[in-house]
């Protein structure tokens, strides 16, 4: 019988055991890692203390535009450094929410970079190369994100066996109920890390299919071979996980061009249909798409939509997409439905943009209340 309680209240009872569950819970998560420079676009300046942000991407723009065949001194002011990389961020927050997590990455070589020691006194840290650094100028309506990757070459299948030998990484695997693959598009050897895992790792692992998690992270700067390469890949885990594909609004659009589907709206009706055709398509247990003010999904059961509690003024955006997933695939850790899960997913989100920090169990049920 369908619940006649609102949803956000009905994952608010769902929730009252989670804590218990997810406690013993064990879930891996790599390979990336990034320092994030979380700034401010400076307007205009009235003092040594007091400026005037650029609140609009179209602002920023335009300063660009206007200097175009001159020059230009763009001021940045620094609003935080924290850990990045859409691996760390989304364990950050599974972490939060009450896994025990394992994370394999580069997070300093030698030494964990300091932005990662908080992280790594709550979960077991695998540092395989330096970290990238991330410059993220947030605007009211986005943030574009200029990186530095050279490091990143490090995150691959050779390299990550000279830290994690092949036989302690068959048992992270085995141990964990959930593993997320995360950064495709920055990852440049991750093609190569798939086919071990798929080969090497897959087949030793017995027991429930565990949920494999994938985000290829924007991957517009890739070729359409590249992407389709990548999707067919991870169609083929399938085989041995729970495959799940979680994708932003416009990555959806960038996957669906790659398989031949023609270009949806943006209403919920529409990325919900696009939602259960990438899915039929690529096969696997579920596709789920996250614009700003709603999420949708499907599997085998069919497609659902749950709209957000969208805010037109965060503290933070950077991480925002990496919390919706860390909190969907709880909800799919948890046992709850399709629609649950995408509620745990928006709400996750949606606390973070608004305190910038991570919820716990506690923190996400006290917001359901208020939505």
């Amino acid at each position: 019988m369908t619940s006649l309680r609102p949803l956000p209240l009905q994952v608010v009872a769902s929730l009252k055991t989670a804590a218990a569950q997810l406690e013993n819970n064990k879930v891996l998560v790599g390979f990336d890692g990034f320092v994030d420079n979380i700034l401010h676009a400076v307007k205009t300046r009235e003092s040594a203390s007091k400026y005037t942000r650029m609140e609009r991407m179209t602002d920023f723009a335009e300063r660009i535009s206007s200097a175009a065949g001159l020059s230009a001194n763009m001021e940045m002011v620094v609003q935080m450094q924290k850990l990045g990389g859409n691996g760390p961020i989304m364990a950050n927050a599974l972490g939060a929410l009450g896994s025990a997590v394992t994370y394999i990455g580069n997070l300093g070589q030698g030494t964990v970079h300091p932005v990662f020691s908080e992280f790594a006194t709550t979960a077991k840290v695998h540092s395989i190369a330096e970290p990238g650094v991330t410059d993220a100028i947030e605007f009211d309506d986005g943030k574009l994100m200029f990186g530095k990757h050279e490091s990143l070459r490090e995150v691959n299948w050779s390299n990550l066996l000279k830290h994690v030998p092949e036989k302690q990484l068959v048992k992270i695997f085995s141990q964990s109920s959930f593993i997320a693959m995360v950064n495709w598009t920055m990852l440049t050897q991750m093609k190569g890390i798939f086919q071990k895992v798929a080969s090497v790792i897959a087949p030793q692992l017995t027991g429930p299919k565990r949920i494999l998690f994938f985000d290829l992270a924007d991957p517009e700067k890739r070729s359409a071979e590249d992407i389709r390469e990548a999707l067919k890949q991870i169609s083929k885990f399938e085989k041995h996980f729970r495959v799940v594909l979680g994708l932003n609004l416009r990555e959806s659009y960038q996957v669906g061009e790659v398989l031949g589907l023609e270009h949806p709206g943006e209403s919920q009706v529409d990325v919900t249909s696009h939602a259960l055709r990438l899915r039929e398509l690529l096969d696997i247990d579920t596709v789920v798409v996250h614009p700003t003010q709603f999420a949708a999904a499907a599997n085998e059961h069919g497609a659902t939509c749950v709209e957000g509690p969208y805010t037109p003024k965060p503290k933070i955006t950077t991480g925002a997409g990496d919390h919706f997933n860390a909190g969907f695939c709880t909800g799919l850790i948890l046992g709850l439905d399709l629609a649950q899960s995408l509620q745990v997913g928006v709400a996750t989100s949606g606390y973070y943009v608004r305190n910038a920090k991570s919820p716990k169990i506690s923190d996400l049920s006290k917001f359901l209340k208020t939505l």
